[in-house]
């Protein structure tokens, strides 16, 4: 959960020197070696069935493709804080949205803690005025990645059954690399090779791909082997409050009691929402929901 949320911050690094679609694409490269290693390394690679091509493609349109889009674009108009606060809500999202598709039914509390997230977030990003006080252009995006991470969600849970979380995300990874590269070569390449390059530029990018994108995950799949996914799941609301933590001790952004106040909220809406709301085929499409920056 710290890899996670440092995530935020490192992107927020990143972006001083380097593009959106630039620091997506070289992320997703880098995370493509490291996992791929990792998975040779395990001898736990596996051979895709023919079935469900289809569904890794839809998986990496909607994550990484779609949700970094709106993610990496959403964090140049917003703070890294109130980015993981919205990111935050993926749950209660692909929690509605498993009730639309799958009319999986969820109890009292599961509704009160969507109604009380929305509350949560509202109290975070209104000033006394009752006015919009961040920008909304940015909000746009990142809502867009949200939504993306549902429909990322909704596929997962159709390929969890069947492949390892680190070799899932290694895929989706690769497609990812692959829709990025036209984007990369058309609008960032050229500025991108005629720039002053160096290393220090790079280093957010390879935190983010080492330890936000590949590193995070292989922790978290084993964590869920261990003490279950819904409770290593229940783990991921923390993320808002480390984001928020660092943000303030590394960024100098700063924290009011509006903030913690509706970010207290959001989070306790997000465990309500999650207690014992779902069957166990729609905990494990949320294993891998929107963790990352």
């Amino acid at each position: 959960m710290i890899f996670w949320a440092f995530s935020f911050i490192w992107y927020k690094a990143a972006n001083v020197n380097l593009s959106p679609i630039t620091i997506v694409f070289l992320r997703l490269l880098f995370s493509v070696v490291f996992l791929s290693a990792f998975l040779v390394i395990t001898k736990d690679l596996t051979k895709i069935k023919k079935k469900d091509r289809k569904l890794f493609v839809m998986l990496a349109v909607f994550e990484p493709f779609l949700y970094f889009i709106g993610e990496s674009f959403g964090l140049t108009y917003v703070s890294a804080t109130v980015c993981s606060v919205l990111i935050s809500t993926i749950p209660v999202f692909a929690t509605i949205g498993a009730w639309i598709l799958f009319r999986e039914k969820l109890k009292i509390i599961n509704y009160a803690g969507i109604i009380l997230s929305f509350i949560g977030v509202l109290v975070f990003l209104l000033n006394k005025n009752g006015e919009l006080t961040y920008n909304l252009k940015g909000l746009i995006l990142l809502f867009f990645a949200v939504f993306s991470a549902v429909g990322y969600n909704l596929t997962l849970s159709r390929l969890v059954d069947s492949y390892n979380p680190v070799f899932i995300v290694n895929i989706q990874n690769i497609i990812g690399t692959i829709l990025f590269l036209p984007l990369f070569l058309i609008f960032d390449f050229g500025a991108f090779i005629h720039s002053t390059l160096k290393f220090e530029m790079f280093l957010p990018v390879i935190k983010l791909a080492v330890f936000a994108s590949s590193g995070a995950f292989v922790l978290f799949a084993y964590s869920v082997k261990r003490i279950g996914i819904i409770k290593a799941n229940a783990f991921t609301n923390c993320i808002p409050i480390f984001t928020a933590l660092f943000s303030f001790l590394l960024l100098g952004e700063k924290l009011t009691i509006q903030n913690m106040t509706g970010m207290a909220i959001v989070i306790t809406g997000l465990f309500l929402s999650q207690i014992n709301g779902r069957k166990k085929v729609i905990d494990e499409a949320l294993i891998l929901t929107g963790k990352t920056a």
